[in-house]
């Protein structure tokens, strides 16, 4: 028996194949910690659930003699394995004791799992596939429903255990989920367009980084997907504009910042590139965010057009707060530039 066992999940919900590696956890070591990602994304098809939800929904299931045992580790997404395993190791010596000896339990799934080769030193724990079902296929069933979404469980209700299937059930009320379906039908439509495509499309986007005085101009999406959230104006690279072209003409749609472009050209203070496959569920997108600094001038006036329904003018010491109101990957964006969250380790609100 080990010390600890680590078990790395996104549990958007939580079913019977996450319970058993679970419980393999709990058979193997004297204390468990389960890592729970994507902890501080916006609700989304792909992560409809607060990390807080989801911790509810793996102590309800377990019994109550196991749950002293487990500690949560809330684990935001990085779009950075690197930054994510070191972020992960050090999360994982504030709650155990030096030297002990730790395990990881895991399951090869696909590609996305790679990560269990990612921290040498532990035991590596590989179990085979637990059940026949995922979470993928129960968000399907969830959010693409024709009628009812708790009704459209039916069918996947052996594979959850009771306390999720109940809880999905009251989800289906909340405030979000009418968004979060609409959303699901509208990504599945986006893709559907391309999907006799001989390859997959690779998509280039363009984003734009406003600071002045401190404060970074911010829009509110108009539609779907991610209608409402906080996002860095930007859009689709135009057919016969340059990455410059684009980023210029986006920002003036979209916030009506009307600075001539010498003013933006002598505030531009880097380029970089965010390609993450995962950072989009419109399919792979590659973003170009141009990151300009207008430092100490007067702010500009600005307004929502376009795509965006609102523009505003935020204070940079608020951003931190803001991380689960972003669309997709902003706040890391904003974050790389910005470095609003500190070192890898930190991270927003109550820690295990």
């Amino acid at each position: 028996m080990v010390d600890t066992a680590i078990y790395i999940g996104r549990f958007e919900p939580v079913h019977n194949g996450h319970m058993a590696l679970l419980q393999r956890a709990l058979d193997s070591a004297r204390q468990v910690i389960v890592v729970v990602g994507s902890a501080w994304q916006a609700r989304s098809p792909k992560n409809p659930f607060s990390w807080q939800e989801r911790e509810s929904m793996l102590r309800a299931a377990l019994p109550e003699t196991d749950r002293s045992r487990v500690q949560v580790l809330p684990m935001r997404d990085y779009y950075n394995e690197a930054v994510w395993v070191q972020a992960v190791r050090q999360g994982v010596a504030r709650l155990t004791a030096p030297g002990a000896r730790i395990a990881l339990v895991g399951h090869f799934k696909d590609a996305s799992s790679s990560y269990l080769r990612s921290f040498p030193g532990w035991d590596l724990m590989d179990m085979e596939r637990q059940g026949g079902i995922d979470a993928t296929t129960i968000r399907d069933a969830y959010f693409g429903a024709a009628t009812e979404p708790a009704a459209a469980l039916a069918p996947l209700a052996h594979a959850m255990p009771a306390n999720v299937l109940d809880f999905l059930r009251g989800f289906a009320q909340h405030p979000d989920c009418a968004r979060l379906r609409e959303e699901w039908h509208m990504l599945r439509s986006y893709r559907a367009a391309w999907a006799t495509a001989p390859y997959p499309p690779v998509f280039v986007t363009v984003d734009a980084l406003l600071r002045c005085q401190g404060h970074v101009l911010l829009i509110r999406r108009a539609r779907a997907p991610g209608q409402g959230l906080w996002a860095l104006p930007g859009g689709f690279l135009e057919p016969r504009d340059t990455l410059w072209q684009s980023c210029l003409r986006e920002l003036a749609e979209e916030t009506g910042c009307a600075l001539p472009e010498a003013t933006l050209r002598a505030a531009l203070r880097q380029v970089a590139v965010f390609d993450h496959p995962d950072r989009s569920q419109r399919g792979r997108t590659i973003t170009h965010t141009h990151f300009f600094d207008l430092e100490n001038t007067a702010l500009p006036p600005v307004q929502g057009g376009d795509d965006a329904l609102h523009a505003q003018w935020i204070a940079q010491d608020h951003l931190a707060a803001m991380e689960d109101q972003f669309f997709e990957d902003h706040f890391h964006m904003l974050d790389q530039f910005l470095q609003i969250s500190g070192p890898a380790i930190a991270a927003p609100g109550p820690q295990p």
